[in-house]
């Protein structure tokens, strides 16, 4: 045996080994292989789409968004008009997405956390009956809660001359709840920025507390002197302004109000059946979190005296916010993307905006094109903050 060993060739460094037997050469020929089939697919698709289209005369190309797009968009939360160009009108589909998005969101998010932690109460009651929200509005397909609410809002209120006014400057009516706003001053402004500033500085104010609670223990009522910043701030900055309180009453003029602002019933159907169902789901998520939380933190959290409330803010909460988050990214994107069903009770969201736009120019790649490019950006956007938000708060192990 150590004979044939002796009579082996040796095998060094400086030995070649043939491209085929080494698995990382091989790796990266596979890759190029697979990504030039995959350029060769797409050119192909490419450009006989673009003969296709050359044959039909069908025009291409995204020269239409200078044209003037002569529709009207029911609700906007910028001035547009009929004379406007394909690209404005695009652009108010996107803002109406965003709006119905941001709100959704949040709103689906406190929803769901309130139900998500009722479903654990002690309360036979109040679990039951969040047990029964979560499985009425999960089986119950989120389309037909849309026409649902649609038909609850619109069929259920008379039409704008018999509206209902419970208070002066709110009228109910199948046109949507229209109310009184403040008349636009420059002070305004101004609070938005006081505002702004009041987040820098309870930003600035949590760090600390955070900080001084892990050097003496010490726990400082940021919650509480939060709420008071984001409130005086404003008001000091109203007061200095003249304290302006000039209303825009809404008026009844002809067969329908003008002035004031609208909530129209397309955008709270919408709403209302997004967030209830997407709440359900986050519910779910939200129990999950903090039952995978041991009962032996709980306990000695409230070893420690602490009360019910601070154990789940302290203590439950941060360690759970790691099982929380994924799946809770997931359904803030499946919230953003249902929104797409608004085509269906009448809201003018990007999708149906580009709908109209195809119908009217024929550019049917371009639209499309353009929905897919536009609904990726908002689950990229999501996505890239939900993950930076999980990175800090997720637990940092020695």
């Amino acid at each position: 045996m150590a004979q044939e060993v002796a009579d082996s060739p040796e095998i060094t460094a400086s030995t070649k080994i043939p491209f085929w037997y080494d698995p990382t050469k091989r790796a990266i020929i596979y890759q190029v292989v697979v990504l030039g089939m995959v350029g060769f697919v797409a050119y192909y698709l490419f450009t006989n789409t673009l003969a296709n289209l050359e044959r039909q005369n069908i025009a291409t190309g995204f020269g239409f968004f200078s044209k003037e797009a002569s529709f009207e968009i029911g609700e906007s939360p910028i001035p547009y008009s009929a004379a406007d160009t394909y690209g404005r009108a695009l652009l108010v589909g996107a803002l109406n997405t965003i709006k119905v998005a941001f709100i959704g969101v949040i709103l689906t998010v406190i929803l769901g956390s309130f139900i998500g932690i009722a479903r654990l109460s002690k309360n036979w009651l109040v679990a039951k009956l969040a047990s029964l929200y979560i499985e009425v509005m999960q089986d119950i397909p989120v389309l037909l809660q849309l026409v649902f609410w649609y038909a609850v809002f619109y069929e259920s209120f008379p039409s704008p001359r018999q509206a209902l006014s419970p208070i002066r400057g709110v009228y109910f009516s199948n046109r949507g709840m229209v109310f009184a706003v403040l008349q636009p001053h420059q002070v305004y402004g101004y609070m938005a920025l006081a505002f702004v500033v009041g987040c820098f500085a309870v930003w600035t104010l949590h760090r600390w507390a955070k900080k001084r609670q892990e050097k003496t223990g010490q726990i400082f009522p940021v919650f509480l002197v939060s709420i008071a910043i984001l409130l005086v701030l404003p008001l000091v900055t109203w007061l200095l302004g003249g304290a302006p309180l000039k209303m825009n009453f809404p008026k009844l003029v002809g067969f329908n109000f003008e002035g004031g602002a609208t909530l129209s019933p397309e955008f709270a159907a919408l709403l209302s059946g997004l967030v209830l169902y997407t709440a359900a789901f986050v519910a779910e998520i939200v129990r999950a979190g903090i039952q995978a939380i041991s009962r032996g933190q709980v306990e000695a959290a409230m070893s420690l005296g602490l009360r019910p409330g601070k154990v789940l803010r302290l203590v439950i909460l941060p360690q759970a916010l790691r099982v929380i988050i994924p799946p809770l990214t997931s359904q803030m994107l499946n919230l953003t993307k249902n929104s797409t069903l608004a085509l269906a009770i009448g809201y003018p969201d990007f999708v149906s905006v580009a709908n109209t736009t195809i119908n009217q120019t024929g550019q049917a790649i371009e639209g499309v094109g353009l929905i897919m490019v536009v609904y990726l950006f908002f689950s990229l956007s999501t996505s890239a903050l939900m993950n930076w938000y999980n990175k800090k708060v997720a637990l940092v192990e020695r």
